[in-house]
């Protein structure tokens, strides 16, 4: 089972390497892993994926609350949340596949960032199985270069993290 969790820390050097050491001295594998600065700029954001069930999520947040920078560790997954990543995709192209691959764009919400003379770029954002599916049919033009983000998720409605 898969858990999203969102830890508030201090932002400061080292914290990041702290965190990410605590998974790796356990043996637990981080899935996805996302950083950045929330609205006050002395706190940032750390929104982590990882798998396990519940006695390692137990585990990992108890870990979580005993390093010195953390502020607050939240587990957003079971929540109703709304969940994002981003991905930029490099297909082969050429002008007679151009189109397609600017229809598929077109069906998925995506933009084309970029045209070369024989590639494309696409920039998708959406959950992962969104993500997944614009790969999966533009793995048949030939993907060149793909980059994805970690997942980013906050819970609906008023602030809670």
């Amino acid at each position: 089972m898969k858990h999203t969790l969102a830890v508030l820390v201090e932002n400061k050097s080292g914290v990041l390497s702290r965190v990410a050491s605590l998974f790796s001295r356990r043996g637990y594998n981080i899935d996805s892993l996302a950083v950045g600065v929330t609205e006050d700029p002395d706190i940032s954001r750390i929104t982590i994926v990882v798998h396990g069930d519940d006695h390692v999520l137990e585990q990992v947040t108890k870990q979580l609350n005993k390093l010195i920078d953390v502020i607050k560790v939240s587990d957003i997954g079971a929540d109703d949340a709304v969940e994002r990543e981003l991905a930029l995709i490099k297909v082969a192209a050429d002008v007679d596949t151009r189109s397609e691959i600017m229809q598929i764009a077109n069906i998925f919400r995506a933009r084309i960032v970029d045209v070369a003379p024989k590639s494309m770029t696409v920039e998708v954002t959406g959950d992962e199985n969104k993500i997944q599916a614009i790969e999966k049919l533009l793995r048949q033009f030939g993907i060149k270069e793909m980059v994805r983000t970690g997942k980013i998720a906050m819970v609906r409605g008023p602030k809670k993290v």
